[in-house]
């Protein structure tokens, strides 16, 4: 009974784990940026050590396997994915998180399966039968996220809470709030990073059915946006000492992005997917949101807003009705394929993908953030 009850409980334990994870690294990167490490050389640097980091582990564990060639239609879906879901989308949500704040960059994170849908429906990826009420939950739900986001960047409304009262000590981490242009300018960077994380997930199916090895994939991945990253970089933040690292705050935090919150995430993420799939993952997001606006109030000195606080919990309520909708969709493996049987590895891909485009991939499982 024991070890079905650890079975049982240590897929919950391990995401919570990744959200801690999370948690730790959304208050890092903030507080670098403060510093003045330029968002964009950050990612370029989380980027490089998850490279370093999967590169090996990724080599090594395919040598005994079949390897998987990256022929020229791999290498162009694996670097458009690395554009979409690294380059772009890391570089839009770290300029959001410098000119906003952390809870605010965490709870936008929940709007990523509503927009996911939005985008499969247009894909014609996801059937809408008006007449299901999982669909007409769907609906309400991306409609209910829209509306809480769009809460969070216009409705600031009074304080709820005064850092300042709390902590009465002042610090090198205090954060005061930015203008309101600059608070609307963050929130507008993190609805676009989300958007392209949700065409992300849409683009990991084909990057994968072409390029069917987890590690090898993120590997490349990483590297791609290493160069990346660097180009946009370059052409960015021409001055060259903008790419000095300053401290060793500066440098734990991005070695900790890519190590942690990259390379050591995905990993564990993968494992859980396996276990419970993919919407076991998504349940879990509002977790990082409550874990990331208390610690920022009392760690960072970050002030809560009621405006704010209510479209983050609009933006939660919608993320599970949305979640709620696509529970029937939703395909549970629980037969595994017996080595000795006649199924190939082909069509052992082939059946997963089907699974994929089934299931949607709605959910932030995966990879980067």
């Amino acid at each position: 009974m024991g070890c079905l009850d650890m079975e049982y409980y240590m897929p919950i334990m391990v995401m919570v784990l990744i959200q801690f994870i999370y948690a730790g690294m959304n208050l890092g990167i903030r507080v670098t940026l403060l510093e003045g490490m330029s968002p964009n050389v950050f990612v370029v640097y989380r980027s490089a050590f998850a490279t370093i980091f999967l590169a090996p582990i990724a080599y090594f564990s395919g040598r005994n396997s079949a390897s998987y060639s990256l022929n020229l239609r791999s290498f162009s879906l694996i670097f458009m994915t690395s554009l979409i879901g690294v380059t772009l989308t890391q570089n839009l949500y770290f300029e959001g998180l410098y000119l906003s704040s952390s809870s605010i960059a965490s709870a936008m994170t929940n709007l990523i399966p509503a927009v996911t849908f939005v985008i499969a429906v247009l894909a014609r990826m996801e059937k809408v039968n008006i007449r299901s009420l999982r669909t007409i939950a769907k609906i309400v739900g991306t409609l209910i996220c829209v509306c809480g986001a769009l809460s969070i960047a216009l409705l600031k409304g009074p304080k709820l809470l005064n850092a300042e009262n709390i902590l009465p000590t002042k610090s090198i981490m205090a954060i005061t709030s930015g203008s309101d242009d600059s608070w609307l300018l963050g929130c507008v960077y993190l609805l676009g990073s989300s958007v392209a994380w949700s065409l992300w997930l849409i683009l990991q199916v084909p990057a994968y059915a072409s390029h069917p090895n987890y590690l090898s994939l993120s590997a490349w991945m990483c590297f791609m946006a290493t160069l990346q990253s660097a180009l946009v970089t370059l052409f960015l933040e021409p001055d060259l000492n903008a790419w000095k690292i300053n401290s060793l705050l500066q440098f734990g935090c991005a070695l900790y992005a890519g190590i942690m919150g990259s390379a050591f995430v995905f990993c564990l993420q993968a494992w859980c997917i396996t276990k419970r799939g993919p919407l076991f993952s998504a349940v879990f997001s509002p977790l990082l949101t409550i874990l990331v606006t208390i610690l920022a109030v009392l760690l960072l000195h970050e002030e809560i807003y009621i405006g704010s606080l209510i479209g983050a919990i609009g933006v939660i309520i919608g993320l599970y009705v949305v979640l709620w909708g696509k529970a029937e969709d939703v395909v549970h493996v629980k037969q595994k394929i017996d080595p000795k049987s006649m199924v190939t590895q082909t069509e052992e891909v082939k059946i997963l993908i089907t699974d994929l485009k089934e299931t949607l991939l709605a959910d932030e499982s995966t990879l980067q953030r």
